[in-house]
């Protein structure tokens, strides 16, 4: 029986949505493991929309649904009508659209709350005993929600291969576990069904991201 799973998205580009790579990453593995995907997203607006040639936000609005349709090849729902009862596992991709759109974390950092859809989408998830994958900055996500939780966003030490290893010291703030991994190596937290990677948080060749969101995958489904 082909694994149902739910892919969250929140726009489209590392800056301001979905980092697409980790998107495409998950879909492909998703794919190798004969799983049956449905991608899903908020229909809301987004933070904000960044050039991406420059790093700068600009003037223009944009909506996370409607951009996260364009790695979705048009096939995106709306994540307020996600039923967990459909699904055997939920992933979400980072970028910061995870920080930006799917909470308030580029903001508030610990102190950030979560779109009430995720919230639940993740609750409901977890409370079904149903496993949880994510990559890159959205185990923020978890971290928010799942008090006490073990996960992984790479090494909590800063060096030319971990830019952002100070997110590691907020999570362990909000009183999660944080455990150093490889970019080609993935967490479980076996008790609450949570598997994560760090992805992009690591200045890493695209194989290796690649190679650690497929273990991701694989963890994710054999939790499923």
């Amino acid at each position: 029986m082909a694994k149902r799973v739910a892919v969250i998205l929140s726009g489209c580009g590392v800056y301001d949505g979905t980092e697409i790579h980790e998107a495409s990453a998950v879909l492909v593995h998703l794919s190798r493991e004969g799983a049956k995907v449905r991608m899903f997203a908020p229909n809301v607006a987004q933070m904000h929309v960044v050039n991406h040639c420059e790093g700068k936000p600009t003037e223009e609005k944009r909506n996370a649904l409607q951009e996260s349709a364009r790695i979705a090849r048009g096939d995106v729902t709306d994540l307020a009508k996600l039923d967990v009862s459909e699904f055997d596992a939920v992933i979400i991709p980072g970028g910061f659209g995870v920080a930006k759109n799917l909470s308030n974390w580029a903001e508030k950092n610990k102190d950030c709350t979560v779109h009430s859809d995720v919230e639940r989408v993740v609750k409901d998830f977890h409370r079904a005993g149903k496993p949880l994958g994510m990559c890159c900055i959205s185990p923020v996500l978890a971290a928010k929600l799942l008090p006490g939780c073990e996960l992984t966003v790479g090494q909590d030490k800063e060096g030319d291969m971990w830019p952002y290893a100070q997110t590691a010291d907020a999570l362990k703030a909000m009183g999660c576990k944080h455990v150093n991994t490889d970019v080609e190596k993935a967490h479980v937290d076996k008790k609450n069904k949570l598997i994560t990677t760090c992805a992009f948080m690591c200045q890493a060749p695209f194989h290796k991201v690649f190679d650690g969101i497929g273990v991701m995958v694989k963890e994710t489904l054999k939790l499923a």
